[in-house]
């Protein structure tokens, strides 16, 4: 490794410097998508680069400009100001009309340039003295100056998901001059999960701490980082959770059962549990979705509701914020009555379905749109229950003749829903009986003292 490789992070060292090094961001890089069709015209349009910290923002800047034959005017928009803007854009004009060069000025963090400082971009971007890329981790709808947004095109990149920090990982480890020179063994399993789940899909935080863990395990004498190394590299505990292994599978499951049984403290742990582990919140936002139907359904209809509301909430706040409305959602799922009616029911009728196969259907049912069918029986001697006392036809059949008399649905003891005139009209008496008398015996339900 040359020495000043040797002063520079290994993120920098590792950092492409051409399109086929570049990990991620296929959505934008792909054949006949806006960069690539840019670039084969030779022809960049200025842009605003929208993502999370360590996504290749700087990076991709750096090669599209490159690409596009173009001289590179870094600027801070932290350190910077219009004073280094009419400095760079000069350059920038020099250089356009003494050798017809273009310049791409790049502005890491744009939306820290208040509104003056980005007006004094606008006529440069305007005339096409620069090519503008700016780059920032807040939306540009909020940040960056409508007049200026107007004149680029916003690209949003994405976290690098587990494969590619993975891959960026190992060959950092690997590399001989740019990278860390180590065998391919020389990282465990739990300390690449450890490293996966402290990047949360930032590249440079990954590499950085993957070069610290290294200098801990050489300084206790050992070839292979292991997961104390990561951290005491990330000085933070680092929760041993492997998303596709046994970890994930019990830790779901014992969230899920948490719930069930009307748990709240127990289910918020395990919540919490699977986001420090580096779950991915959606993944847990859907299991609370699919467990208001499953597991309380029609005892309290509304907790579907919260559950799709809190995915809703979290998909408009993101993290660290959008924890709130989940949290507030799996204390109410856990608080709630809970049925399974959803699931017997559905499992009842299948069942029902794949023992007799395609019955024939009552012809009472059937809709008589010509007089062929009418003529058939199509619709003959249906009534109308609107038509009845209660909206309700007292011993009319509707299923299949020969599963007449069958009850797939069962109604459990805390559902809220009206129970139809004819369904077992001694439901109700036993339901009521099935009550414990007083209050409730979890601490947690409303009507618990």
């Amino acid at each position: 490794m040359s020495s000043t490789h040797a002063r520079q992070p290994l993120a920098e060292r590792m950092r492409p410097s051409s399109l086929e090094e570049f990990v991620g961001q296929r959505h934008l890089l792909a054949q006949g998508k806006l960069l690539s069709s840019a670039l084969s015209r030779g022809r960049l349009p200025s842009l605003i680069l929208w993502g999370p910290p360590g996504c290749g923002k700087t990076t991709l800047a750096r090669i599209l400009s490159d690409e596009v034959g173009a001289q590179l005017a870094p600027l801070s928009a932290v350190s910077g100001g219009v004073k280094d803007i009419r400095q760079a854009v000069e350059q920038a004009g020099d250089l356009r009309r003494m050798l017809g060069q273009t310049t791409v000025l790049f502005v890491d963090e744009i939306h820290r340039f208040n509104k003056a400082q980005q007006d004094a971009l606008l006529p440069h971007v305007e005339q096409g003295t620069v090519t503008l890329i700016g780059a920032t981790t807040e939306n540009p709808s909020f940040e960056v100056n409508a007049a200026l947004l107007s004149r680029c095109r916003t690209l949003v990149l994405e976290a690098l998901d587990d494969q590619a920090i993975t891959s960026l990982l190992r060959q950092a480890l690997v590399a001989p001059s740019r990278g860390l020179g180590l065998p391919d063994d020389a990282l465990s399993d739990d300390a690449l999960g450890a490293l996966l789940n402290v990047a949360e899909g930032d590249a440079r935080a990954a590499l950085n701490t993957l070069e610290l863990a290294a200098t801990f395990a050489a300084a206790r004498g050992s070839h292979t980082i292991e997961h104390p190394d990561v951290e005491e590299a990330a000085q933070q505990r680092v929760i041993r959770y492997d998303k596709a292994g046994d970890a994930h599978y019990n830790t779901v499951s014992a969230f899920i059962k948490s719930m069930r049984g009307s748990d709240p403290d127990a289910a918020v742990y395990y919540m919490v549990r699977m986001l420090e582990g580096g779950e991915d919140p959606l993944f847990v936002l859907r299991r609370m979705v699919i467990f208001a139907s499953e597991d309380i359904g029609n005892a309290d209809p509304g907790a579907l509701r919260v559950a799709l509301d809190a995915a809703e909430a979290f998909r408009f706040m993101g993290m660290p914020e959008g924890v709130l409305p989940m949290t507030q959602a799996v204390i109410y799922l856990a608080c709630a009555p809970k049925s399974n009616s959803a699931l017997t029911t559905y499992a009842a009728a299948r069942k029902a379905l794949q023992h007799s196969g395609n019955l024939p259907l009552p012809k009472h049912l059937l809709n008589a749109p010509t007089k062929l069918m009418a003529n058939l029986g199509h619709g003959r001697g249906y009534k109308y229950p609107h038509n009845f006392s209660g909206n309700y036809v007292a011993g009319e059949s509707y299923l299949p003749e020969d599963l007449q008399g069958q009850r797939f649905y069962q109604p459990g003891d805390n559902e809220v829903i009206p129970r139809p005139p004819g369904l077992d009209p001694d439901a109700e008496a036993r339901r009521k009986a099935a009550q414990p008398e007083g209050p409730s015996p979890n601490p947690y339900h409303k009507n618990a003292t």
